[in-house]
């Protein structure tokens, strides 16, 4: 008896929780503090075509969406006929993968009786990859690090041992990089583990039917939604910081019926630097924005992602060309949520939220010794801090929360104990946040120092110091980041700078743009900002004309 709809609705919720534990699996396998504490990850189910079904809600929109593009690279580059039980397939790619060389995807083809029925594929930031390291100072690719083209990490359960080899001789922290190279494989294999319980119960043999019905009810829910959206094109510009020159964002989006199309033609060209983002990175974060905006109750697989078409000109920065630097690509890519709200904003106002810090404050800290000779050993640290996000319709936006990313900060204690460094300020950063009826999310202050017989350097790649977040409809832009010393020596907010022992690194993040007048603000929320230290005397009597 063929399955019927509930049938198909029911197995579909169950693959949700098949995926979250895929995605547990990682994060409690994971050697790098950006996956354990962090999520920066993604996990999903695929069907024989590459077309995914179902995501973790662990994980950001660009590993998810980026992925979803991925697996078919895999399903094309290795071939049906070598595709065999205990294969586990592997790449860095960032054309083919998630847009840098950071992000590791790996994809275990699932069988059951013998035959072939999907894919289990995950993504993860591992610490460190080689080359330059993590930072934006690279001039092409193939200074950033080493790149895994799309092969078998094992091959009938076999692990690729020379892959192993070539890796822990290319990397600063080979226990950790290859640790997680082995986690994502065991969390391919935990969601496989489930997967087949699931089918037993169910009593199906083969992923096909559900596929299909996840994918077709999920697109014909999306053109449904975009159908809502009034008709028309909708032009939207915004500029950033960029690295050695600030950078143009241009989108138009164009909307008829239940189709949706945004194009960034106008878009600024590449840098000679690496925050260049790979087209499936823009692809992967306009969709989320639009869809957020749009469809945001349908479950996201390939069939709610196909209906918003995404291009942009091949070599602008937002598509860029291969072998270009794209170390850093999260920081424009990150913003381009902000871009295409923007634009929808003038076809469904009361609906977005103002711009918000948007791209992370990624920071990688290289500590090195003082003393060359001193013995100590040299660490990698990764940190990810967040600056507030834009105000809501309805709502004051979060304070030190990342979005688009969606990702968390990792603990000061989980930090300090992978590296030697003291963390000895991290508070929310007072009066930071947009004024407006409704306020823009606080950034943070943060301070960093090497401990005693140890210098450190650091990549900078932080936006939002020249061009701070905008307001919406009358809110006024939030604050701009600042980069220094903790005496006042300003520093630059991208590349490598040293920070040596007995000096401290402050990090003054962004705040959101806040949304509707000020003046509109209403007097209680004011008090309570006065009394909770969010915003100054000074800037409630300035910027909203209270407590004269």
């Amino acid at each position: 008896m063929s399955p019927t709809a509930i049938d198909y609705q029911i197995m579909w919720n169950r693959l949700i929780a098949v995926v979250e534990e895929q995605a547990t699996t990682l994060i409690r396998t994971a050697f790098s503090t950006s996956v354990r504490e962090a999520g920066d990850l993604s996990a999903g189910l695929f069907d024989r075509q590459g077309r995914m079904m179902a995501q973790a809600v662990t994980g950001t929109p660009g590993h998810v969406n980026a992925m979803a593009e991925s697996v078919t690279h895999f399903v094309r580059e290795i071939g049906p006929q070598n595709i065999f039980e205990g294969d586990v397939f592997i790449t860095n790619d960032p054309w083919l993968g998630t847009g840098h060389l950071h992000d590791i995807t790996v994809v275990s083809p699932a069988f059951r009786g013998g035959q072939h029925i999907g894919f289990f594929a995950c993504t993860a930031h591992v610490v460190d990859i080689g080359g330059r390291g993590f930072g934006p100072d690279g001039n092409e690719v193939f200074e950033e690090g080493l790149l895994i083209p799309i092969m078998k990490f094992a091959e009938r359960g076999e692990v690729a041992r020379d892959l192993i080899r070539l890796v822990r001789a290319n990397v600063r922290e080979p226990d950790q990089v290859v640790g997680d190279m082995y986690s994502l494989a065991a969390c391919n294999e935990a969601g496989d583990r489930r997967l087949q319980v699931m089918m037993s119960e169910f009593g199906i043999a083969d992923l096909d039917g559900l596929s299909d019905f996840i994918i077709e009810t999920s697109r014909k829910a999306t053109h449904e939604a975009i159908a809502k959206v009034p008709d028309g094109t909708f032009c939207h510009t915004m500029q950033v910081d960029g690295y050695d020159d600030p950078v143009t964002m241009v989108v138009r989006l164009d909307v008829e019926g239940d189709r949706l199309r945004a194009d960034f033609d106008g878009t600024s060209g590449m840098s000679r630097f690496g925050v260049n983002v790979p087209e499936v990175y823009t692809r992967a974060y306009a969709c989320y924005g639009l869809k957020c905006a749009v469809a945001p109750q349908v479950p996201n697989n390939t069939g709610s992602l196909e209906p918003f078409e995404i291009t942009a000109p091949e070599g602008c920065i937002l598509a860029a060309k291969r072998p270009a630097p794209v170390s850093v690509r999260h920081v424009l890519g990150h913003l381009v949520p902000d871009v295409v709200l923007g634009a929808l904003h003038q076809a469904l106002p009361n609906t977005v939220p103002a711009e918000g810090a948007s791209a992370l404050w990624n920071i990688q800290i290289s500590a090195r010794a003082s003393d060359p000779d001193s013995g100590l050993p040299n660490r990698e640290v990764l940190m990810f801090n967040s600056g507030g996000t834009g105000a809501r319709p309805e709502f004051d936006g979060l304070s030190a929360t990342a979005f688009p990313s969606g990702v968390s900060t990792m603990s000061v204690e989980a930090t300090e104990h992978v590296g030697p460094i003291t963390v000895w300020r991290k508070d929310l950063r007072e009066g930071s946040g947009g004024a407006g009826a409704l306020r823009g999310g606080l950034g943070q202050t943060i301070e960093i120092e090497p401990r005693e017989g140890y210098d450190f350097f650091f990549n900078a790649m932080f936006d939002r110091v020249e061009n701070p977040a905008r307001g919406r409809d009358g809110g006024a832009a939030g604050a701009a980041g600042r980069v220094e010393l903790a005496d006042g020596t300003k520093l630059r907010s991208k590349g490598r700078q040293l920070v040596r022992n007995g000096q401290r690194l402050k990090l003054s993040l962004p705040g959101g743009g806040g949304y509707g007048a000020p003046g509109d603000r209403d007097r209680d929320d004011l008090d309570n900002d006065l009394r909770a230290g969010l915003i100054t005397p000074e800037q409630a009597k300035q910027d909203y004309g209270f407590g004269e």
